[in-house]
């Protein structure tokens, strides 16, 4: 995925931190009684941002003033320069938005779709006999963890997406 989107896997080990921490933050929630922090908008637009200053910082490194050129689309005309940095900084920063709100989106999804799930399972455990409990409860086990996995697998591909702008 890495060598897909952003060509070098220099940055591996920064996703796949991305990528566990997440995961673990996710996991903490199939806890009893405890809280999930990536269902937190704050926290989750908060990781966004950061991840958009950290890209931010270093393609400014890399390309030094050639950077800003990424905010002026070629051939266009000198009139329009100042109206088109201005939308293509707000759509810059948009990005980071958008990384935040799917992220808290998928995650929050997730949840609701796990407590449907559970709860219509709860329902039809008066109707399954015992000796089926140990292969349904296997199986939403299962399902959990697809689930959450393909929330995380979604949010490091929209990460290594946005630092696609360095290169």
């Amino acid at each position: 995925m890495v060598r897909e989107q952003l060509g070098k896997e220099i940055y591996l080990p920064f996703i796949y931190s991305l990528f566990f921490f997440i995961l673990i933050s996710n996991l903490i929630g199939n806890i009893p009684y405890s809280y999930t922090i990536t269902t937190s908008v704050i926290v989750t637009i908060g990781l966004s941002f950061t991840i958009l200053t950290g890209v931010t910082i270093l393609g400014l490194y890399i390309h030094r003033l050639h950077f800003f050129s990424y905010f002026v689309p070629s051939g266009t005309p000198l009139a329009l320069v100042p109206l088109l940095v201005l939308i293509e900084t707000v759509s810059y920063l948009a990005r980071a938005l958008s990384l935040g709100i799917r992220l808290f989106a998928n995650m929050v999804a997730g949840h609701s779709l796990l407590k449907y799930y559970l709860l219509s399972y709860i329902k039809c455990l008066v109707v399954v006999y015992y000796s089926y409990f140990h292969f349904n409860s296997f199986c939403i086990l299962l399902s959990i963890m697809w689930i959450r996995s393909s929330c995380i697998y979604y949010s490091s591909l929209c990460i290594c997406i946005i630092s696609n702008i360095i290169y």
